[in-house]
């Protein structure tokens, strides 16, 4: 696209070597989601190409954004406005959301049941879902409000949002094995019951003190202490087990630290420009600052996922970091102290503006770009079943429920 090309021959070589290998181990997942999606991908009609239900999907979750952000942008509503959002936006982003957890729960055994499982799939399921990573957690925002959840706090839960996400596909890059969190599916149910719930009482049900805590509190400590307990733990352990018995990638320490460098660079700077603001940035535009940050978090998602599936370097630093080094830059300067007048709120508003209009093209173009370079080399069509179906690369589903996406 434009004479860019995002794939050189060693990821596309790497992706026609690329073998499925996913343990999922949830009780939740595999006892009731499993057979739950084994029943309704029965419904799909073989002609719906797998990628066109995860893209739909997608689709909800943004739609779900949009439409929350339409009546509260600020995050006011739910605790500081006398007009409420309307109950119906509750319960169809309620709705929307469980319908794209199904979808993205049935794209890969629409792919087995159609003969073409590949790759592009699951490069293109994950993708997506590292830019779901900050719109769902939007949604949580919005129902608790500014008032009770600052602004500073969701942007601390969002960077653990982030690293939950992370760090699995690094443990993929190591161990060459994807352990899928159990937190995944309980979180679905989780927010998608707490919009219904929100829907049905209004957002003033989630004022009620449970133990003497607001919930958003208990929300906000689940979140922390899940990680420190449940998730980051087992994948450093997943980790050291793989270098101990020699069955994962045996990387050195120099090479296994590489993805983690544009992460923490990203939180680094992200966290800089809250902390240092003029202007208190994260106040004055929380939603589109997460947006700015989400977005840069899922292009460093994507490149991550593309080194360890084509099981090539992961990169050490990001491109679009450097536009976002130079806003922060301008934007936490001591004007005063150099003699130069303070940096007017405006300025760093239409700063923030710009950077995220820059870095949604450069991503979404990174992202086209990549899928239609795959679909060239592999000659599919991303949305599109072929007519004649390509050969099974995953074994069927009877044999994946337990390692199923």
């Amino acid at each position: 696209m434009i004479g860019i090309k995002y794939l050189n021959d060693a990821h596309l070589k790497g992706f026609e070597k690329y073998k499925y290998n996913c343990v999922d181990t949830s009780i939740l997942s595999v006892y009731v989601m499993h057979p739950f999606w084994n029943k309704v991908v029965l419904f799909c009609p073989r002609w719906i190409a797998p990628n066109l239900l995860t893209f739909t999907g997608f689709l909800l979750t943004v739609v779900n954004f949009f439409l929350i952000a339409y009546y509260d942008y600020d995050f006011r509503a739910a605790t500081e406005t006398p007009i409420p959002i309307p109950d119906w936006v509750w319960i169809l982003a309620a709705i929307n959301l469980f319908v794209a957890y199904t979808l993205d729960g049935i794209d890969g055994k629409q792919a087995r049941r159609t003969g073409t499982s590949g790759p592009l799939g699951e490069l293109f399921d994950h993708g997506l879902d590292s830019y779901s990573a900050v719109l769902i957690p939007i949604y949580m925002f919005t129902i608790f409000g500014a008032a009770d959840l600052p602004p500073v706090r969701m942007f601390f839960i969002t960077l653990n949002v982030f690293m939950n996400f992370y760090l699995p596909h690094v443990e993929k890059y190591l161990t060459g094995v994807m352990f899928l969190p159990w937190g995944y599916d309980f979180v679905m149910w989780g927010v998608s019951i707490t919009l219904a719930i929100t829907g049905i009482f209004g957002a003033e049900f989630w004022q009620i003190p449970v133990f003497g805590m607001k919930p958003c509190h208990i929300f906000e400590l689940t979140l922390y202490i899940s990680a420190v307990i449940t998730s980051h733990p087992i994948i450093i352990y997943n980790v050291y087990k793989s270098y101990r018995d020699k069955t994962g990638k045996m990387r050195s320490f120099s090479e296994a630290i590489r993805p983690l460098v544009p992460l923490s660079s990203l939180f680094i700077l992200c966290t800089l420009w809250v902390l240092c603001s003029r202007n208190g940035i994260i106040d004055m535009e929380p939603r589109l600052y997460f947006v700015m940050c989400g977005t840069l978090f899922s292009n460093i998602c994507c490149r991550l996922i593309v080194a360890q599936m084509s099981d090539t370097r992961a990169d050490l630093w990001n491109g679009l970091l450097n536009l976002l080094s130079v806003v922060t830059l301008f934007s936490v300067l001591p004007y005063p102290s150099l003699g130069l007048p303070e940096l007017s709120i405006d300025i760093e508003r239409y700063l923030l503006y710009g950077l995220t209009v820059c870095v949604t093209i450069a991503h979404l173009h990174y992202g086209a770009g990549v899928v239609r370079e795959m679909c060239h080399h592999f000659r599919i069509r991303c949305f599109k079943i072929p007519t004649s179906p390509l050969p099974q690369m995953t074994p069927p589903a009877d044999d994946m429920e337990d390692i199923e996406l």
